[in-house]
Protein backbone atom coordinates (compact mmCIF):
# COMPACT_ATOMS: atom_id res chain seq x y z
CA UNK A 1 0.00 0.00 0.00
CA UNK A 2 2.71 2.27 0.90
CA UNK A 3 4.67 1.52 -2.44
CA UNK A 4 1.93 2.25 -4.18
CA UNK A 5 1.30 5.39 -2.66
CA UNK A 6 4.75 6.39 -3.69
CA UNK A 7 4.28 5.66 -7.06
CA UNK A 8 1.01 7.65 -7.33
CA UNK A 9 2.82 10.82 -5.87
CA UNK A 10 6.00 10.58 -8.13
CA UNK A 11 3.58 10.45 -11.26
CA UNK A 12 1.16 13.45 -10.42
CA UNK A 13 4.66 15.12 -9.80
CA UNK A 14 5.97 14.11 -13.25
CA UNK A 15 3.07 15.23 -14.51
CA UNK A 16 3.21 18.27 -13.41
CA UNK A 17 6.72 19.04 -14.47
CA UNK A 18 7.53 22.04 -17.03
CA UNK A 19 9.53 19.84 -19.71
CA UNK A 20 7.95 20.68 -22.71
CA UNK A 21 6.43 17.58 -24.83
CA UNK A 22 7.32 14.87 -22.24
CA UNK A 23 3.74 12.84 -23.21
CA UNK A 24 6.09 10.02 -24.30
CA UNK A 25 8.45 9.94 -21.47
CA UNK A 26 5.60 10.25 -18.87
CA UNK A 27 3.88 7.60 -20.59
CA UNK A 28 7.04 5.42 -20.71
CA UNK A 29 7.17 5.68 -16.98
CA UNK A 30 3.56 5.42 -16.45
CA UNK A 31 3.83 1.59 -18.17
CA UNK A 32 7.16 1.14 -16.12
CA UNK A 33 5.67 1.46 -12.66
CA UNK A 34 2.58 0.06 -13.75
CA UNK A 35 3.67 -3.16 -14.81
CA UNK A 36 6.40 -3.23 -11.83
CA UNK A 37 3.68 -2.94 -9.59
CA UNK A 38 2.16 -5.97 -11.05
CA UNK A 39 5.45 -8.08 -11.69
CA UNK A 40 5.21 -8.05 -7.81
CA UNK A 41 2.10 -9.58 -7.87
CA UNK A 42 2.95 -13.04 -9.60
CA UNK A 43 3.93 -11.28 -13.36
CA UNK A 44 6.51 -13.52 -15.07
CA UNK A 45 10.17 -12.46 -15.29
CA UNK A 46 9.69 -11.33 -19.10
CA UNK A 47 7.07 -8.91 -17.89
CA UNK A 48 9.58 -7.40 -15.21
CA UNK A 49 12.20 -7.09 -17.66
CA UNK A 50 9.76 -4.85 -19.96
CA UNK A 51 8.75 -3.00 -16.89
CA UNK A 52 12.18 -1.86 -16.40
CA UNK A 53 12.90 -1.18 -20.16
CA UNK A 54 9.92 0.83 -20.42
CA UNK A 55 11.04 2.63 -17.05
CA UNK A 56 14.66 3.51 -18.41
CA UNK A 57 13.27 4.86 -21.74
CA UNK A 58 10.54 7.21 -19.70
CA UNK A 59 14.15 8.25 -17.72
CA UNK A 60 15.76 9.00 -20.86
CA UNK A 61 13.32 10.81 -22.89
CA UNK A 62 12.86 13.02 -20.01
CA UNK A 63 16.49 13.65 -20.13
CA UNK A 64 16.41 14.49 -23.90
CA UNK A 65 13.62 16.83 -23.01
CA UNK A 66 15.50 18.80 -20.81
CA UNK A 67 18.79 19.08 -22.52
CA UNK A 68 16.85 20.47 -25.79
CA UNK A 69 15.21 23.03 -23.36
CA UNK A 70 18.86 23.61 -21.66
CA UNK A 71 20.23 24.43 -24.99
CA UNK A 72 17.49 26.62 -26.29
CA UNK A 73 17.58 28.51 -22.89
CA UNK A 74 21.53 28.77 -23.01
CA UNK A 75 22.50 28.17 -26.57
CA UNK A 76 24.13 25.27 -28.80
CA UNK A 77 27.70 24.61 -27.16
CA UNK A 78 30.18 25.73 -28.93
CA UNK A 79 33.15 23.34 -30.14
CA UNK A 80 36.49 23.96 -28.57
CA UNK A 81 38.78 25.04 -30.83
CA UNK A 82 42.47 25.13 -30.28
CA UNK A 83 43.94 28.27 -29.97
CA UNK A 84 47.66 28.44 -31.00
CA UNK A 85 48.05 30.74 -27.31
CA UNK A 86 45.99 28.46 -24.59
CA UNK A 87 49.07 26.35 -23.87
CA UNK A 88 51.07 26.62 -21.07
CA UNK A 89 54.23 27.53 -22.97
CA UNK A 90 52.54 29.23 -25.86
CA UNK A 91 52.43 32.89 -26.16
CA UNK A 92 49.76 35.14 -28.44
CA UNK A 93 50.49 35.73 -32.11
CA UNK A 94 50.99 39.51 -32.31
CA UNK A 95 50.51 39.33 -35.53
CA UNK A 96 47.11 38.25 -35.12
CA UNK A 97 46.39 40.75 -32.11
CA UNK A 98 46.97 43.60 -34.76
CA UNK A 99 44.51 42.50 -37.44
CA UNK A 100 42.30 41.64 -34.86
CA UNK A 101 42.49 45.22 -33.63
CA UNK A 102 41.97 46.39 -37.35
CA UNK A 103 38.50 44.44 -37.57
CA UNK A 104 37.58 46.00 -34.02
CA UNK A 105 37.86 49.48 -35.43
CA UNK A 106 36.30 48.68 -38.67
CA UNK A 107 33.62 46.57 -37.94
CA UNK A 108 33.03 46.38 -33.98
CA UNK A 109 33.68 49.61 -32.85
CA UNK A 110 30.82 51.03 -34.19
CA UNK A 111 28.81 49.59 -31.52
CA UNK A 112 30.75 48.16 -28.48
CA UNK A 113 33.26 49.93 -26.81
CA UNK A 114 36.60 48.70 -24.97
CA UNK A 115 36.65 51.18 -21.81
CA UNK A 116 39.83 49.01 -20.12
CA UNK A 117 42.07 49.31 -22.93
CA UNK A 118 44.35 52.17 -23.91
CA UNK A 119 46.46 53.62 -26.80
CA UNK A 120 49.53 53.05 -24.55
CA UNK A 121 48.19 49.16 -24.20
CA UNK A 122 48.77 48.36 -27.92
CA UNK A 123 52.46 49.78 -28.01
CA UNK A 124 54.97 47.16 -28.26
CA UNK A 125 52.29 44.51 -28.85
CA UNK A 126 50.91 45.08 -32.02
CA UNK A 127 51.97 48.79 -32.63
CA UNK A 128 55.01 50.74 -32.48
CA UNK A 129 55.32 53.69 -29.94
CA UNK A 130 54.91 55.78 -32.89
CA UNK A 131 52.31 54.22 -34.98
CA UNK A 132 49.93 54.23 -31.19
CA UNK A 133 50.66 58.18 -31.42
CA UNK A 134 49.28 58.76 -34.90
CA UNK A 135 46.67 57.09 -33.91
CA UNK A 136 45.78 58.39 -30.76
CA UNK A 137 45.86 61.81 -31.99
CA UNK A 138 43.46 61.15 -34.44
CA UNK A 139 40.23 61.62 -32.16
CA UNK A 140 39.43 64.30 -30.08
CA UNK A 141 39.12 64.04 -26.63
CA UNK A 142 37.00 66.62 -23.97
CA UNK A 143 39.23 67.47 -21.25
CA UNK A 144 39.22 70.41 -18.68
CA UNK A 145 38.49 72.15 -16.84
CA UNK A 146 40.68 74.48 -18.41
CA UNK A 147 42.22 78.08 -16.62
CA UNK A 148 38.80 79.79 -17.29
CA UNK A 149 36.50 76.97 -15.77
CA UNK A 150 34.97 75.63 -19.14
CA UNK A 151 36.01 71.85 -20.75
CA UNK A 152 37.91 72.06 -23.96
CA UNK A 153 38.87 69.32 -26.85
CA UNK A 154 42.34 68.08 -27.36
CA UNK A 155 44.08 65.73 -29.87
CA UNK A 156 44.14 62.12 -28.18
CA UNK A 157 47.36 61.09 -26.28
CA UNK A 158 48.67 57.06 -25.48
CA UNK A 159 46.86 57.61 -22.01
CA UNK A 160 43.52 57.77 -23.16
CA UNK A 161 41.41 55.03 -23.48
CA UNK A 162 39.81 53.79 -27.12
CA UNK A 163 36.76 55.93 -27.82
CA UNK A 164 33.32 54.89 -27.20
CA UNK A 165 30.75 54.93 -29.75
CA UNK A 166 27.77 56.56 -27.58
CA UNK A 167 28.21 58.91 -24.35
CA UNK A 168 25.83 56.52 -22.30
CA UNK A 169 23.65 53.56 -22.11
CA UNK A 170 20.71 54.99 -22.62
CA UNK A 171 21.88 56.61 -25.85
CA UNK A 172 23.45 52.88 -26.86
CA UNK A 173 19.82 51.46 -26.65
CA UNK A 174 18.01 53.83 -28.14
CA UNK A 175 20.70 53.66 -31.17
CA UNK A 176 20.16 49.80 -31.05
CA UNK A 177 16.31 49.34 -30.88
CA UNK A 178 16.34 49.05 -27.03
CA UNK A 179 19.51 46.35 -27.44
CA UNK A 180 22.86 47.16 -25.23
CA UNK A 181 25.77 46.44 -26.92
CA UNK A 182 28.00 44.65 -24.13
CA UNK A 183 31.43 46.20 -23.57
CA UNK A 184 33.95 43.83 -25.10
CA UNK A 185 37.58 44.54 -22.97
CA UNK A 186 35.99 41.13 -20.59
CA UNK A 187 34.00 39.12 -22.87
CA UNK A 188 36.27 35.99 -23.33
CA UNK A 189 36.56 35.69 -19.56
CA UNK A 190 32.81 37.15 -18.98
CA UNK A 191 31.49 33.85 -21.13
CA UNK A 192 31.53 30.42 -21.01
CA UNK A 193 34.39 28.65 -23.24
CA UNK A 194 34.67 32.87 -23.88
CA UNK A 195 36.87 32.34 -27.08
CA UNK A 196 35.55 29.76 -29.22
CA UNK A 197 32.12 31.01 -27.88
CA UNK A 198 32.77 34.16 -29.37
CA UNK A 199 34.28 32.73 -33.09
CA UNK A 200 30.85 30.34 -33.35
CA UNK A 201 28.87 33.42 -32.21
CA UNK A 202 30.30 35.48 -35.01
CA UNK A 203 29.75 32.68 -37.54
CA UNK A 204 26.89 30.63 -36.64
CA UNK A 205 24.07 32.80 -37.90
CA UNK A 206 21.52 31.08 -40.30
CA UNK A 207 18.33 30.77 -41.45
CA UNK A 208 15.81 29.74 -38.59
CA UNK A 209 15.13 26.07 -38.84
CA UNK A 210 11.26 24.77 -40.00
CA UNK A 211 8.94 25.63 -36.74
CA UNK A 212 11.13 28.79 -34.90
CA UNK A 213 10.06 32.26 -35.71
CA UNK A 214 12.05 34.94 -35.17
CA UNK A 215 10.48 38.53 -34.85
CA UNK A 216 11.71 41.62 -36.61
CA UNK A 217 14.69 43.21 -35.70
CA UNK A 218 16.44 39.93 -34.30
CA UNK A 219 18.53 37.31 -36.14
CA UNK A 220 19.03 33.66 -35.31
CA UNK A 221 22.12 31.95 -34.23
CA UNK A 222 21.94 28.97 -31.98
CA UNK A 223 24.76 29.64 -29.87
CA UNK A 224 23.11 32.85 -28.40
CA UNK A 225 20.87 32.16 -25.94
CA UNK A 226 17.52 32.31 -26.51
CA UNK A 227 18.52 31.78 -30.53
CA UNK A 228 17.56 35.48 -30.92
CA UNK A 229 20.13 38.59 -31.43
CA UNK A 230 19.91 42.00 -31.99
CA UNK A 231 23.31 42.04 -33.65
CA UNK A 232 23.18 41.28 -37.14
CA UNK A 233 25.90 39.44 -38.71
CA UNK A 234 29.08 42.21 -39.17
CA UNK A 235 31.59 39.80 -40.68
CA UNK A 236 31.72 39.03 -44.51
CA UNK A 237 34.51 38.12 -46.94
CA UNK A 238 36.33 41.08 -48.03
CA UNK A 239 35.05 43.36 -45.26
CA UNK A 240 38.20 44.15 -43.91
CA UNK A 241 41.83 45.02 -45.85
CA UNK A 242 44.21 44.03 -43.60
CA UNK A 243 47.81 45.52 -43.94
CA UNK A 244 50.19 42.44 -44.12
CA UNK A 245 47.89 41.32 -47.19
CA UNK A 246 46.58 38.68 -45.42
CA UNK A 247 43.30 36.92 -46.89
CA UNK A 248 40.37 38.43 -45.00
CA UNK A 249 37.75 35.63 -45.46
CA UNK A 250 35.07 35.53 -42.60
CA UNK A 251 36.53 32.65 -40.96
CA UNK A 252 40.39 34.80 -40.62
CA UNK A 253 38.53 37.94 -39.23
CA UNK A 254 36.62 35.63 -36.41
CA UNK A 255 39.80 33.74 -35.61
CA UNK A 256 41.86 37.51 -35.47
CA UNK A 257 39.39 39.14 -33.43
CA UNK A 258 39.12 36.74 -31.04
CA UNK A 259 42.42 36.44 -30.76
CA UNK A 260 42.41 40.25 -29.92
CA UNK A 261 39.63 39.96 -27.68
CA UNK A 262 41.17 37.34 -25.67
CA UNK A 263 44.83 39.26 -25.46
CA UNK A 264 42.18 42.99 -24.56
CA UNK A 265 40.70 40.27 -21.28
CA UNK A 266 44.57 38.94 -20.28
CA UNK A 267 46.90 41.13 -21.33
CA UNK A 268 49.65 40.00 -19.19
CA UNK A 269 48.74 36.55 -19.80
CA UNK A 270 52.49 36.45 -21.81
CA UNK A 271 54.24 38.01 -18.76
CA UNK A 272 52.84 35.97 -16.67
CA UNK A 273 53.47 32.94 -18.24
CA UNK A 274 56.79 33.35 -17.92
CA UNK A 275 57.17 34.38 -14.83
CA UNK A 276 55.49 30.94 -13.84
CA UNK A 277 58.76 29.32 -15.90
CA UNK A 278 60.98 31.17 -13.86
CA UNK A 279 59.46 30.58 -10.56
CA UNK A 280 59.15 26.63 -11.74
CA UNK A 281 63.13 26.78 -12.35
CA UNK A 282 64.28 28.35 -9.53
CA UNK A 283 62.21 26.37 -7.14
CA UNK A 284 63.56 23.19 -9.28
CA UNK A 285 67.16 24.69 -8.52
CA UNK A 286 66.81 25.19 -4.66
CA UNK A 287 64.73 21.72 -3.90
CA UNK A 288 67.82 19.75 -6.25
CA UNK A 289 70.31 21.88 -3.89
CA UNK A 290 67.81 20.92 -0.75
CA UNK A 291 68.06 16.99 -2.00
CA UNK A 292 72.01 17.72 -2.21
CA UNK A 293 72.45 18.82 0.94
CA UNK A 294 70.03 16.24 2.70
CA UNK A 295 71.93 13.59 0.98
CA UNK A 296 75.57 14.33 0.94
CA UNK A 297 75.83 16.69 3.67
CA UNK A 298 73.36 16.26 6.59
CA UNK A 299 73.42 12.17 6.10
CA UNK A 300 77.32 12.61 7.17
CA UNK A 301 76.21 14.11 10.79
CA UNK A 302 72.38 11.97 10.82
CA UNK A 303 74.38 8.61 10.96
CA UNK A 304 77.23 9.58 12.97
CA UNK A 305 77.65 6.96 16.05
CA UNK A 306 78.58 8.89 19.48
CA UNK A 307 80.25 6.71 21.76
CA UNK A 308 80.76 7.55 25.43
CA UNK A 309 83.10 5.69 27.24
CA UNK A 310 82.70 5.95 31.09
CA UNK A 311 84.78 3.63 31.87
CA UNK A 312 88.23 6.25 31.27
Amino acid sequence: MQASSVRSAFLRALRSCSFGPQSAAIAGLQKGFTTTAGSKAGASRASWLASMAGTLAGLAGCSWVAAADHEGEHGMPSVSWPWSHEGMLDSYDHAAIRRGFQVYQQVCAACHSLQYIHYRDLVGVCYTEEEAKAMAAEIEVVDGPNDEGEMFERPGRLSDPLPSPYANEQAARYANGGAYPPDLSLITSARPNGQSYLFSLLLGYREPPAGVSVREGLYYNPYFPGGAIAMPRMIADGGVEYDDGTPSNSSQQAKDVTTFLAWAASPEQDERKLMGVKAITLISLMWLYAVYQKRLRWSVLKSRKVVVDVVN
